[in-house]
């Protein structure tokens, strides 16, 4: 549960880091993924997905 916990904390901080130091970089993104089509939009996706879980491994492997 804390991992859980530790994963859900980084990523809000991370979020809350965007909207905080910079909101405009942030809507120009949004306009770019509005524009791209469904499937680029879901090759984005797993590609993030794939880095997260190879980051979790490294993370384990390294002795999280």
């Amino acid at each position: 549960m804390s991992l859980v916990l530790l994963a859900l904390g980084s990523v809000l901080i991370v979020e809350g880091l965007v909207y905080a130091l910079a909101p405009s970089f942030l809507e120009r993104m949004l306009e770019l993924l509005r524009s791209l089509p469904e499937g680029a939009l879901r090759q984005l996706g797993a590609l993030a997905m794939v880095s997260g879980l190879l980051l979790v491994w490294l993370a384990f492997q390294l002795g999280l």
